[in-house]
This record gives C-alpha cells, structure tokens and sequence, in this order.
C-alpha cells in the first residue's frame, strides 16, 4: 500500500493550465509592447514618460483577474467548510470542478449500506443448518454489518446460539483483505484442523481448487441467480486436514439502491460528469446494481491496483478523476485520483492520501464538492472574461491620449470624450484599481451555479460579463473623468 500511495501523481487540472498560459501570455505580450512602443513614440517626436508607460502597462495586463485568483480560491474552500469539507487547497477545489469522471463505492454511497443476510442457499447434500453453524463461525470476528446480520441470522433461523469468541481459544480468526476478499476461521479440534471461509465466489472457489477439491455445479447457478437480482452473493467452504476443501452454499445479501439516487446520477451526466460505480462484488451483482442505479459504467471485483490501475488510464485519456473512500486499500487510488475525498471515519491512510476529508463521512457529498468545484470554475471563467474585456476600453482611454498631441487625427478614437491626455490616463487607473475592489464581493459570492453544459456556460459569460467587461468600463472612465475635471485635477 505504501509504494502504491509513493507512486501516485496528481496531474494539472487543464484549467489551470488554460489559465497560466493565458495570463502569462498576456502579460509577455503586453510587456513586450509597451516595451517597443516608446521607440516608436521617439521616433514620432511624441517620447513618453516612464510614469504614462507604467499606466498604460498595469491597465493592460489582466491585473483585475489577478487580483481576484485568492479571492475566489478562499471563497470555495469556505464553502467546502460550509458543507463540513476540509480542502487541503484551493487547488483541490478547482480539481474538482474541472472533473469528468466520478468513481463512487457502492455500498454507503449508491446503496443504503447496510446489506443483511436473508437466507442460506447450502448445496452438494449441505444441510441448511450446517451451512447456517458454518457461516456463523466465520463470522463471529466480523464486526461489519453483513457478519452481523449472518450470526443474527443463523440464530433466529436456526436456534444457533451466538457463540463468545472471547471463550473459544481454539478459533483463530482469518481477518477480511482486499487481495484476497475472504475472510474465515481456522478451528482447532480432534488433533486436526477446521478452515472455514467466507467470501466472493471466484475467491473462494479459487481456495477451494487450492485445498485439493473441486467447486460443485450448483455453486455457479446459486451464484448467478442472486447477482442477476442485484444481490450480493457469499460463498462459504470448508476444509478439513486430510480431505479436499469443498463448498458449503451460499449466503444471500441484500442491499437497497438510494431513492433518488438515479437522479442525481442523471444531473450529473446533464453536467458532462460519467459516473463509474467501484464494487467487491463480482460482474452480475455489479451489473445489476449499476442499472438500476443509472451509473454509466462498473468497475467489479475491484482491488486496490485494479483502482488505481483504472484512474491512471481515465486520466492517460485527458480526463481528470474524483473519488471518494474511507479504507487503507482506497489510500492508493485516492492519492492518484485529482480529487480523492477521505471519510472522516476512515483510516489515517485514506485521510492522509486523499486531498479533501469528508467531516460528516458521507459519501454522497461528492456531488456536492463537484458543484462547489464548477462554481468555482465558472466564476473565475466569468472574471477572467470580464477581465480580458474591459482591457479593450482602457486601450481606447490610454492609447489615443498618448498620441493626440502629435497627431490629432486620433482624437476621432476617443470615443469616450475624455478631457484631457493626463485625465484620461489617470481615470484609467484609478478605474482599473476601484474594479478591482467592487468586483471582490462577486469573487467571494461566485456565479450562481446552474447543471447544465460548458457551451451553454460559455455562451451566457461572454454575453454578461464579455458585453459588460466592455461596457462598464467606458461608463466608468467618463464618470472618474468628469469628476477630475470638476476637481481641477487634470
């Protein structure tokens, strides 16, 4: 687990990197022209101050959106607090609403989580109650519901007492792993011993084939039938010292899918979010499930590797991942998945490997922080074209003003009326800091949030705050101008 975790990686979102390139860029480009513009101002007999030059510079350059970067990462992670989620970052936050693909767990988050045993199927001459006294040995140390609801099962059922672990020295009890998805207890009697195991039905038949015996034709059937039901089902075999292992029968487990959990799903994929539903169980159980819950795709049987093995391939594809866990063996993939939500309730390992930790331990809040994450996005979006927009009103404020005085024909671009060169240099300034500050409380507010696609979104930013990034400027450097010129500033 520990090289799995040191050999994750998490990627640049490609907003992020949209973003870099693009303030960046600007940035480089304006520089290097207000750089070469004062030959040609010296060339043209019209040679500018150093302080004109500086105007003109940090009107151009995207200082608003810049300004506004802290402003909206702080703003989304309190609301990850207001929902009881602790990002490591604003980064994290981002991540999660640049997200294409959601890998959730099954149980607890899909279903109920709460499975419980509802009968035993025993097969190959097995009695039901021996099948029964079998399944409650080896679930006697297995303190997750589906163990409990077997030894509870097996007593009301069958009169079994539910037997005290704490006075049979002579169980030794085989603990549940993610690589071998078994669990059981080895008993020590009559000079030999009694291994009993409980678990997925490849796993066990596999232990079975181990221990010298042969699965009986009735097991894949049993199998099958609960699976095609969405149920889940547990195999239970024995082996005894000098005779071949065989199978006991089946457990049945049932689980409930969430109620209105498939519509949720379908907000998602109206968002351009795939679901993918992460599950022990094996193919037709996972199946099953998965229709009923209208995810868009299942991953069974699933190990650690197999998890994280399958984020690294989403993401090799250009799509960025979210995930959310509480156990040791999710710490691998939450570590390589960009978004990896820790349960609070989980282990030190998931909640050190993953980027945001759950407070309420509450799987479904991954919706949520997908929402908050888009948010997020689009405010920062809406911004940045605001932003790129209002520049196009200070050039027209600056550049003809630099220039008039030499050539007069341009005071046909100044479209605004400005005064004087000097007013109208020093209303683009103060205009492009006082910008800054009203736009805070819209940073920090954010864009309402609306489930719908990234062309609608990027329709309905440019038309807003595009078309007002143009125009509130040209309102607001004629009101500073006229106020300087009442002022006798200029």
């Amino acid at each position: 687990m520990i090289s799995l975790v040191e050999g994750a990686s998490r990627q640049k979102t490609p907003n992020e990197i949209a973003l870099n390139i693009l303030l960046v860029g600007l940035t480089f480009i304006l520089l290097l022209s207000v750089v070469t513009l004062q030959p040609f101002a010296i060339y043209s007999e019209a040679e500018q101050s150093v302080i004109v030059l500086v105007a003109l510079l940090v009107c151009l350059i995207p200082t608003t959106i810049g300004a506004l970067l802290s402003a909206i990462g702080i703003a989304g992670m309190d609301r990850m607090v207001q929902h009881n989620v602790l990002a490591v970052s604003g980064r994290a936050v981002e991540a999660a609403g640049d997200v294409n693909t959601l890998l959730l767990d099954k149980t607890g988050t899909i279903t109920l989580g709460n499975r419980q045993a509802t009968e035993f199927l025993p097969v190959d001459r097995v009695t039901a109650a021996e099948l029964a006294d079998a399944a409650q040995l080896s679930s006697l140390a297995d303190e997750t519901p589906e163990g409990r609801s077997i030894v509870v099962l097996a007593k009301n059922a069958y009169g079994l007492r539910a037997r005290d672990e704490g006075v049979m020295p002579h169980l030794h009890f085989v603990p549940f792993t993610a690589e071998t998805r078994m669990s059981g207890v080895d008993i020590t009697e009559n000079g030999g011993v009694r291994r009993i195991r409980k678990g997925a039905a490849a796993a066990v038949m596999k232990w079975i084939r181990d221990n010298g015996g042969h699965p009986t034709d009735d097991v894949g059937p049993t199998v099958d039938g609960i699976s095609a039901t969405g149920g889940t089902p547990l195999v239970v075999a024995e082996h005894v010292d000098g005779r071949p292992a065989r199978a006991l029968g089946v457990v049945h487990l049932k689980d409930i899918v969430k109620q209105g959990i498939r519509e949720r799903f379908g907000e998602l994929r109206r968002m351009g979010i795939r679901t993918v539903m992460v599950t022990g169980d094996n193919p037709l159980t996972a199946k099953a499930i998965a229709e009923e819950a209208g995810v868009d795709d299942y991953l069974a049987e699933a190990t650690p590797e197999d998890k994280m093995a399958y984020i690294r391939k989403e993401q090799h594809g250009g799509r960025l991942i979210a995930m959310t866990g509480d156990g040791t063996n999710d710490a691998p993939a939450l570590a390589q998945a960009d978004v990896g939500v820790a349960m609070n309730t989980g282990t030190q390992a998931a909640r050190e490997a993953g980027n945001m930790v759950d407070l309420d331990s509450n799987p479904t809040k991954l919706i949520e922080i997908v929402e908050i994450g888009k948010q997020l996005l689009i405010t920062r979006g809406a911004l940045t074209t605001f932003s790129v927009a209002n520049d196009v009103a200070k050039y027209f404020a600056i550049i003809p003003a630099m220039f008039i005085g030499v050539f007069p024909a341009m005071d046909r671009l100044n479209i605004m009326g400005l005064e004087t060169p000097r007013s109208a240099i020093l209303s683009a300034v103060i205009f492009n800091a006082l910008i800054i500050v009203a736009l805070i409380p819209l940073g920090l507010r954010g864009v309402k949030f609306r489930a719908e696609s990234a062309s609608v979104m990027l329709r309905r930013n440019l038309l807003i705050f595009g078309l007002g990034g143009v125009i509130a400027p040209f309102i607001g450097i004629k009101i500073i101008d006229l106020i300087i010129s009442a002022l006798g500033v200029s």
